[in-house]
């Protein structure tokens, strides 16, 4: 074979892809409960406020910096210090998205064959990213359902002689986990001990359904190198502005080894659009304002899911997906294609984010409310107890 094996060999659609396909081909509708594109579920946008905030910068110099404008990272530092963190824009790189940070701390941390440890469940992108860059994601389990707390001794069994790296992701995507300051200063103590990074991916931070701010940032335990991972897709609702960003944290030596490193991978790349690093204070003030309609669709969802399923709908700390859990005698897969068959209703799979423990399914909380009060109404029916009889 010509391809590289950091490639999937198998890229056929299953049972449920093939379900939507017939559906759209037929012009039949489609109530799709899995979006998590905020620009494309009725969320209201400044269209003329992000214009005029790109068209002011649109005649700047391109100066390239390997870590990105120190205007804009002295915004993110400004973020972090609003969580109670200080941190040095120096300590911070920007990068064209999230999964590219990702790239760049496997890059960074890890040789061909070596591991980094992802919890499950999760999104399921981290194989992925780590397959591309010729390294293994081995799952850690978070703790049992319905509250998937982090675990450091769940973490600790899986520590191999090729792991180099924990992945935390606070909250959790699906499941809504929001990793306390208590595990995340133990997990820190681990990965020191024994000579592991901690990556802690907090782009779901900013929403979060405590009173008392958002959940602990893993840049304030003490131990490792410690990353933090952010960005405008999610804290802004602005997916297509394309910019994350990652801050580094940890002792003096080992930090300023990996900051030259990373500022060595990303000057190879340069990926981040100089206008929205130089909007970037803007794009924080105006997201503020998406941030809060976002906000404010996934409280008003979560009432309505709980009002249709009851005990069924799992308990969350934060993030814009539902977990709902099935009978455990039912098949994921036969239900869910069987929803998108008869109902035209798509939700997600459990076995998608690797759930272990069960049935279950997902649905974005972002979606408009009339379409998933539909949707899970006829999701509720197809798994009633009559309905299976």
């Amino acid at each position: 074979m010509m391809f590289s094996r950091r490639t999937p060999d198998e890229l056929s659609a299953n049972r449920l892809a093939v379900a939507i396909a017939r559906r759209r081909a037929a012009g039949e509708e489609i109530l799709d409960l899995t979006s998590s594109n905020p620009t494309e579920v009725g969320i209201p946008y400044p269209a003329a406020e992000l214009g005029a905030a790109l068209a002011a910068v649109a005649g700047q110099p391109y100066r390239p910096d390997p870590r990105g404008l120190v205007e804009a990272r002295g915004a993110v530092a400004d973020r972090f210090a609003a969580r109670g963190v200080a941190i040095d824009p120096e300590q911070i790189f920007l990068t064209a998205s999230t999964s590219e940070a990702y790239g760049f701390l496997f890059k960074l941390l890890c040789e061909p064959g070596d591991e980094v440890l992802v919890p499950r469940p999760s999104y399921p992108l981290f194989e992925h990213l780590a397959r591309l860059e010729g390294v293994a994601a081995r799952s850690y389990r978070l703790g049992p359902s319905p509250g998937f707390a982090l675990d450091p001794d769940r973490v600790e069994v899986e520590i191999g002689e090729r792991t180099r790296a924990v992945v935390v992701v606070s909250p959790n995507n699906p499941t809504g986990q929001a990793a306390s300051a208590a595990a995340l200063a133990e997990l820190a103590s681990l990965c020191a001990a024994r000579g592991l990074a901690l990556i802690s991916d907090e782009v779901f931070a900013d929403y979060h359904g405590h009173g008392d701010g958002p959940p602990p940032c893993a840049l304030a335990a003490d131990g490792p190198l410690r990353f933090a991972l952010g960005g405008l897709s999610k804290s802004c609702g602005l997916p297509h502005f394309k910019l994350g960003w990652i801050a580094a944290e940890g002792p003096a030596d080992a930090l300023d080894a990996a900051l030259a490193r990373l500022e060595h991978i990303a000057d190879s790349y340069l990926s981040v659009s100089t206008p929205v690093m130089a909007a970037l204070p803007l794009l924080f003030a105006i997201g503020a304002g998406i941030r809060a309609d976002i906000a404010a669709r996934i409280a008003d969802n979560r009432r309505r899911a709980a009002a249709l399923l009851g005990e069924r709908l799992l308990p969350a700390e934060g993030g814009w997906t539902a977990c709902i859990a099935l009978d455990p005698a039912s098949d994921e897969e036969e239900l869910t294609a069987t929803l998108a068959e008869r109902h035209g209703v798509i939700v997600h799979p459990g076995y998608f984010f690797d759930f272990d423990r069960g049935a279950h399914a997902v649905v974005s909380l972002l979606v408009p409310p009339e379409r998933l009060e539909r949707g899970l109404a006829a999701l509720a029916a197809l798994t009633a107890p009559a309905a299976r009889s």
